[in-house]
């Protein structure tokens, strides 16, 4: 980044930028090619990826199960963004972003699209009437902390992650820029949490799910591989906060749905039943499919 960039009158799009994902990115918007999206039996159809995003609606239908409600019964399909399959018709006419990760309700008479992974939060907290705070009072600190997230992590991710783990080079400047943004906002968070065991006061609600699958990673070293780099141990309330919900078994449920890496006993590619997450990972599967090969 020594070479000084004098941007053009009119920019134009005329090569990739480089670095990862880089193929998939592009300045327009529409599918690129014809492709249905499947459609299981259950009431929610999601179509994901357990990135962060995608982690925070998987997390949310486990944990509303896991709480009792059985109209959360879901099919979660594999969008591998990678490959483009975010591009396809079908997933465009669910979200015409082409950002994973994208909810149709079915459960009603007319089938009915959710996208923006905050949006599906709040929709899925409104129709179960649940993680959201008991007192009334409280709704406008949670919804301040749902939108907080939305609001600041693209300073993270498409900030702070984007140039200290997938430009093509390491460039002082914006990591700097990126770097000393995504630290004070752990700092906000901690502040906060050393009065308060969640976001909004006491009680778990959608803010913490939303918060923890970008910020709870982030703490527990499963980001960018910059744990060390932001120094996120000396967070100690992020730190509780981060490894109590940890904890949660619909949690530890959630992240598996849609993971297409890592350890392969934790990759759930495809969800559609509960009993999936015993017979239906990948170390499950492939053994099957290397032998039939």
């Amino acid at each position: 980044m020594n070479e000084t960039y004098t941007p053009p009158k009119v920019w134009t799009w005329d090569s990739e930028s480089g670095g990862k994902f880089a193929s998939i990115n592009r300045p327009i918007a529409g599918p690129t090619h014809d492709k249905d999206l499947p459609i299981g039996e259950h009431p929610y159809q999601l179509y994901s990826l357990a990135t962060p995003n995608g982690v925070k609606v998987t997390v949310m239908l486990e944990e509303l199960l896991a709480a009792g409600h059985s109209g959360a019964e879901y099919d979660a399909w594999l969008i591998n963004i990678s490959e483009g399959d975010q591009f396809g018709s079908g997933f465009v006419d669910v979200n015409p972003n082409s950002k994973i990760p994208a909810l149709m309700d079915r459960s009603g008479a007319t089938p009915t699209r959710v996208f923006e992974s905050g949006a599906i939060l709040l929709h899925l907290a409104e129709t179960f009437g649940a993680f959201l705070p008991s007192d009334p009072a409280k709704r406008p600190e949670m919804l301040s902390w749902l939108f907080w997230q939305m609001g600041s992590a693209p300073y993270l991710g498409g900030g702070f992650g984007h140039f200290y783990a997938y430009a093509p080079e390491k460039w002082e400047y914006p990591i700097n820029r990126f770097a000393m943004e995504t630290k004070r906002q752990l700092d906000v968070m901690n502040r906060h949490l050393a009065e308060n065991r969640f976001f909004t006061g006491d009680e778990y609600t959608i803010a913490d799910i939303a918060i923890w699958s970008w910020y709870g990673a982030l703490a527990l070293g499963r980001l960018y591989e910059a744990a060390e780099f932001l120094d996120v141990e000396s967070y100690e309330h992020v730190q509780r906060w981060a490894k109590e919900i940890n904890d949660r078994p619909a949690v530890k449920r959630g992240v598996m749905v849609n993971r297409a890496w890592g350890d392969l006993d934790k990759q759930l590619r495809n969800r559609h039943a509960a009993e999936d997450f015993d017979t239906g990972t990948q170390d499950k599967l492939e053994p099957a499919e290397g032998d039939a090969a």
